[in-house]
């Protein structure tokens, strides 16, 4: 997890101030210097604003980022503005004008993945959302692994990862907490997405101490529905011990209470997963219509 934060820290905030500040400050002797370098920051923000976990430093810090864009873009344009279109480069600056070119190529290619992501392309089932009273994030969500890490993996490809945020876009106290209270969502109720049957209930595992994992029981505490009129089983994973409602055989209603946020099974952290699946082939899940991906919010 260590190696997680440093990315973060990196990633988030020290490559896209670095980009935005030497697209801001830098030197350029033509317009196609300028509109290279300024593609390139500006598919690496959009590419950071669509994909990264924002939970983790605020989520709002996102839109600082597009904000400080925008006027790198528009005060380095006033630089260039009467500058000619095209000079001829000495050979270091061919070889900065062929990185950035070349960078351009590479974050195109990431943002279009990333987009990709935002629609399933098959027939969703619709459910209602389990959780209430907060503003809920998507950590892992979508069409893509880009989005979504569970996309890799057949029988859950588009499950979601789900935690609360605080008034300040943050997950958490800290940014990875040993405590499990300092979670916004541990603890939180967790509701009935679906009318219909449980099939499968565990209810005695322990809840673990970030970063503990139990691999061998990956689901940890967690329900197992049959929804009413849907061909498919429900899965809700990571429940608090001891604090399921229900049982396997249970004929139950939509927006019934199951039991709480808990920390149990192969979870990195306190959150719910939550997928469906056919056959043992993971279906895409709609709430309120919307196909949820990572950074979605929740209210």
């Amino acid at each position: 997890m260590i190696i997680t934060i440093i990315q973060i820290v990196f990633f988030q905030l020290v490559l896209p101030a670095l980009f935005v500040i030497t697209l801001w400050r830098g030197t350029r002797k033509s317009k196609l210097d300028w509109l290279v370098q300024a593609l390139f920051t500006t598919l690496y923000i959009s590419w950071l604003f669509m994909t990264a976990p924002w939970d983790f430093l605020s989520y709002y810090l996102r839109y600082v980022w597009v904000l400080l864009l925008i006027g790198a873009l528009i005060f380095s344009y006033m630089e260039v503005r009467d500058k000619p279109v095209k000079v001829a480069f000495d050979k270091g600056e061919k070889w900065s004008f062929v990185l950035y070119v070349f960078l351009v190529f590479v974050f195109g290619f990431y943002n279009v993945q990333a987009l990709s992501g935002f629609s399933a392309g098959e027939k969703a089932i619709e459910l209602e959302f389990p959780l209430k009273n907060g503003a809920y994030y998507i950590g892992q969500g979508g069409a893509h692994v880009q989005l979504n890490y569970h996309h890799a993996y057949e029988s859950q490809q588009y499950a979601l990862d789900i935690v609360k945020l605080d008034r300040w876009g943050v997950r958490a106290t800290g940014i990875y907490p040993g405590e499990l209270s300092k979670y916004r969502i541990y603890g939180e109720a967790i509701y009935n997405p679906c009318t219909g049957k449980v099939t499968e209930v565990e209810k005695d595992l322990p809840d673990l101490t970030p970063p503990n994992t139990n691999p061998e029981k990956a689901a940890g505490n967690h329900v197992i529905l049959q929804c009413e009129g849907v061909d498919a089983e429900v899965l809700i994973a990571h429940m608090q011990q001891d604090s399921l409602t229900v049982d396997a055989g249970d004929e139950i209603e939509a927006g019934m209470k199951l039991g709480l946020v808990g920390n149990s099974g192969n979870t990195s952290e306190p959150h719910v997963h939550i997928h469906a699946e056919r056959d043992g082939v993971g279906i895409p899940i709609t709430f309120n219509g919307s196909f949820l991906v990572r950074n979605s919010l929740v209210w």
